[in-house]
């Protein structure tokens, strides 16, 4: 059986996991990425399209560009619907995709037959995006019966809206977001699939403990909030706060190993919990922070996290300093938990649950 993955970008590696994953049950796997970006370090089959990009000028245009027409929360302004649906903004933004998309042709119909790109058995959407915003190489894979699975991570659901096109046709959507399940009529979960393996628990605690944070979005994770009560902290003599901002994966990695505390996010605005970068925190044994939910908290009853919010945050990190034994303990019980539910053996054995259910092996 042939697989292929496509999406934007590959974002932490998670393609090269998932490729890995499929290879290991005996088929073979592919992903084709549409543009470079610093986050990745596998771009697959990679397309280098013109008029997308992670560059900070462009995503402040864009931001600009929504609040003009979406109101003063912009980009991160959620849409409203069950599920929440793309439509342009305007007749520019219209005649921009039809634009990009005519671009985008000249690289992508030289891609299909290079890689012979209509001979896949099942096909992942990431982020539910089609090469064009018509959607026209999946409605004719659709055409021919080829299985279409849409994967939402967040923000392509929360704030862009599910492109009507792909999602009428989609065989099977997929998330690892849970407020994505109150979003979707027909949506499952899956959690996210991670390499645990990869790193050893450090079964000491630092002092002053060292405590970091490495948020993507600032707004999302509520960091302005975070960095302000860790730094006074940090000023007090009682903590070590580190903030990761614009360093590679690698650089991220080798800082997070130092480290015995990971705060994710308060205020719940990117989605619910945690994300990848806790995952990983969880997989070197830190002790996890975040604000979760009551539905979340029900969701994983047995989570390892220790939940804040912007009230709790600075009492929960002054007990901590004070409580070696739970810190140390907290560090075994989160990496056991995360190989339980986020090894990406295990998240493969889900998927293959639907493949199985849908009979497509």
């Amino acid at each position: 059986m042939k697989i292929l993955y496509i999406s934007p970008e590959n974002t932490v590696g998670t393609l090269s996991l998932w490729k890995k994953a499929h290879e290991m049950n005996g088929n073979r796997c592919d992903f084709i990425t549409f543009y470079n970006s610093p986050n990745q370090s596998n771009l697959g089959m990679c397309l280098n399209l013109p008029l997308i990009s992670t560059n900070s000028l462009y995503l402040k245009f864009r931001h600009q560009y929504y609040k003009y027409y979406r109101g003063e929360l912009g980009d991160y302004n959620e849409r409203e619907g069950f599920p929440p649906t793309w439509e342009p903004n305007s007749i520019f933004e219209k005649v921009y995709f039809t634009i990009r998309d005519w671009i985008w042709h000249y690289y992508i119909n030289p891609a299909i037959d290079k890689y012979n790109l209509f001979g896949y058995d099942i096909y992942h959407f990431e982020w539910g995006l089609d090469f064009y915003r018509d959607c026209r190489f999946a409605k004719r894979l659709s055409e021919n019966g080829k299985p279409i699975i849409c994967t939402y991570h967040g923000q392509d659901m929360r704030t862009r809206g599910v492109i009507k096109d792909i999602d009428n046709i989609s065989n099977l959507n997929l998330t690892s977001e849970l407020d994505l399940l109150y979003k979707h009529p027909s949506i499952n979960y899956l959690f996210l699939p991670y390499d645990t393996k990869k790193y050893k628990v450090r079964k000491n605690v630092s002092s002053p403990l060292r405590i970091c944070h490495s948020p993507t979005n600032r707004y999302y994770k509520g960091s302005d909030d975070i960095i302000e009560i860790c730094s006074e902290l940090q000023n007090s003599g009682l903590i070590e706060f580190i903030l990761i901002e614009g360093k590679t994966q690698e650089e991220v990695i080798e800082i997070k190993k130092t480290c015995d505390i990971y705060i994710d996010q308060i205020h719940n605005r990117g989605g619910w919990g945690y994300g990848m970068s806790s995952i990983e925190s969880l997989s070197m044994g830190l002790v996890c922070l975040t604000e979760l939910v009551k539905e979340y908290q029900e969701f994983i009853p047995d989570h390892p996290f220790i939940m804040i919010t912007k009230e709790s945050l600075k009492e929960t990190l002054l007990e901590l300093t004070k409580n070696e034994d739970l810190l140390i303990n907290k560090k075994i019980k989160s990496r056991e938990w995360v190989v339980k539910y986020h090894d990406f053996h295990n998240t493969a054995e889900v998927l293959y649950g639907y493949y199985r259910e849908n009979r497509w092996i």
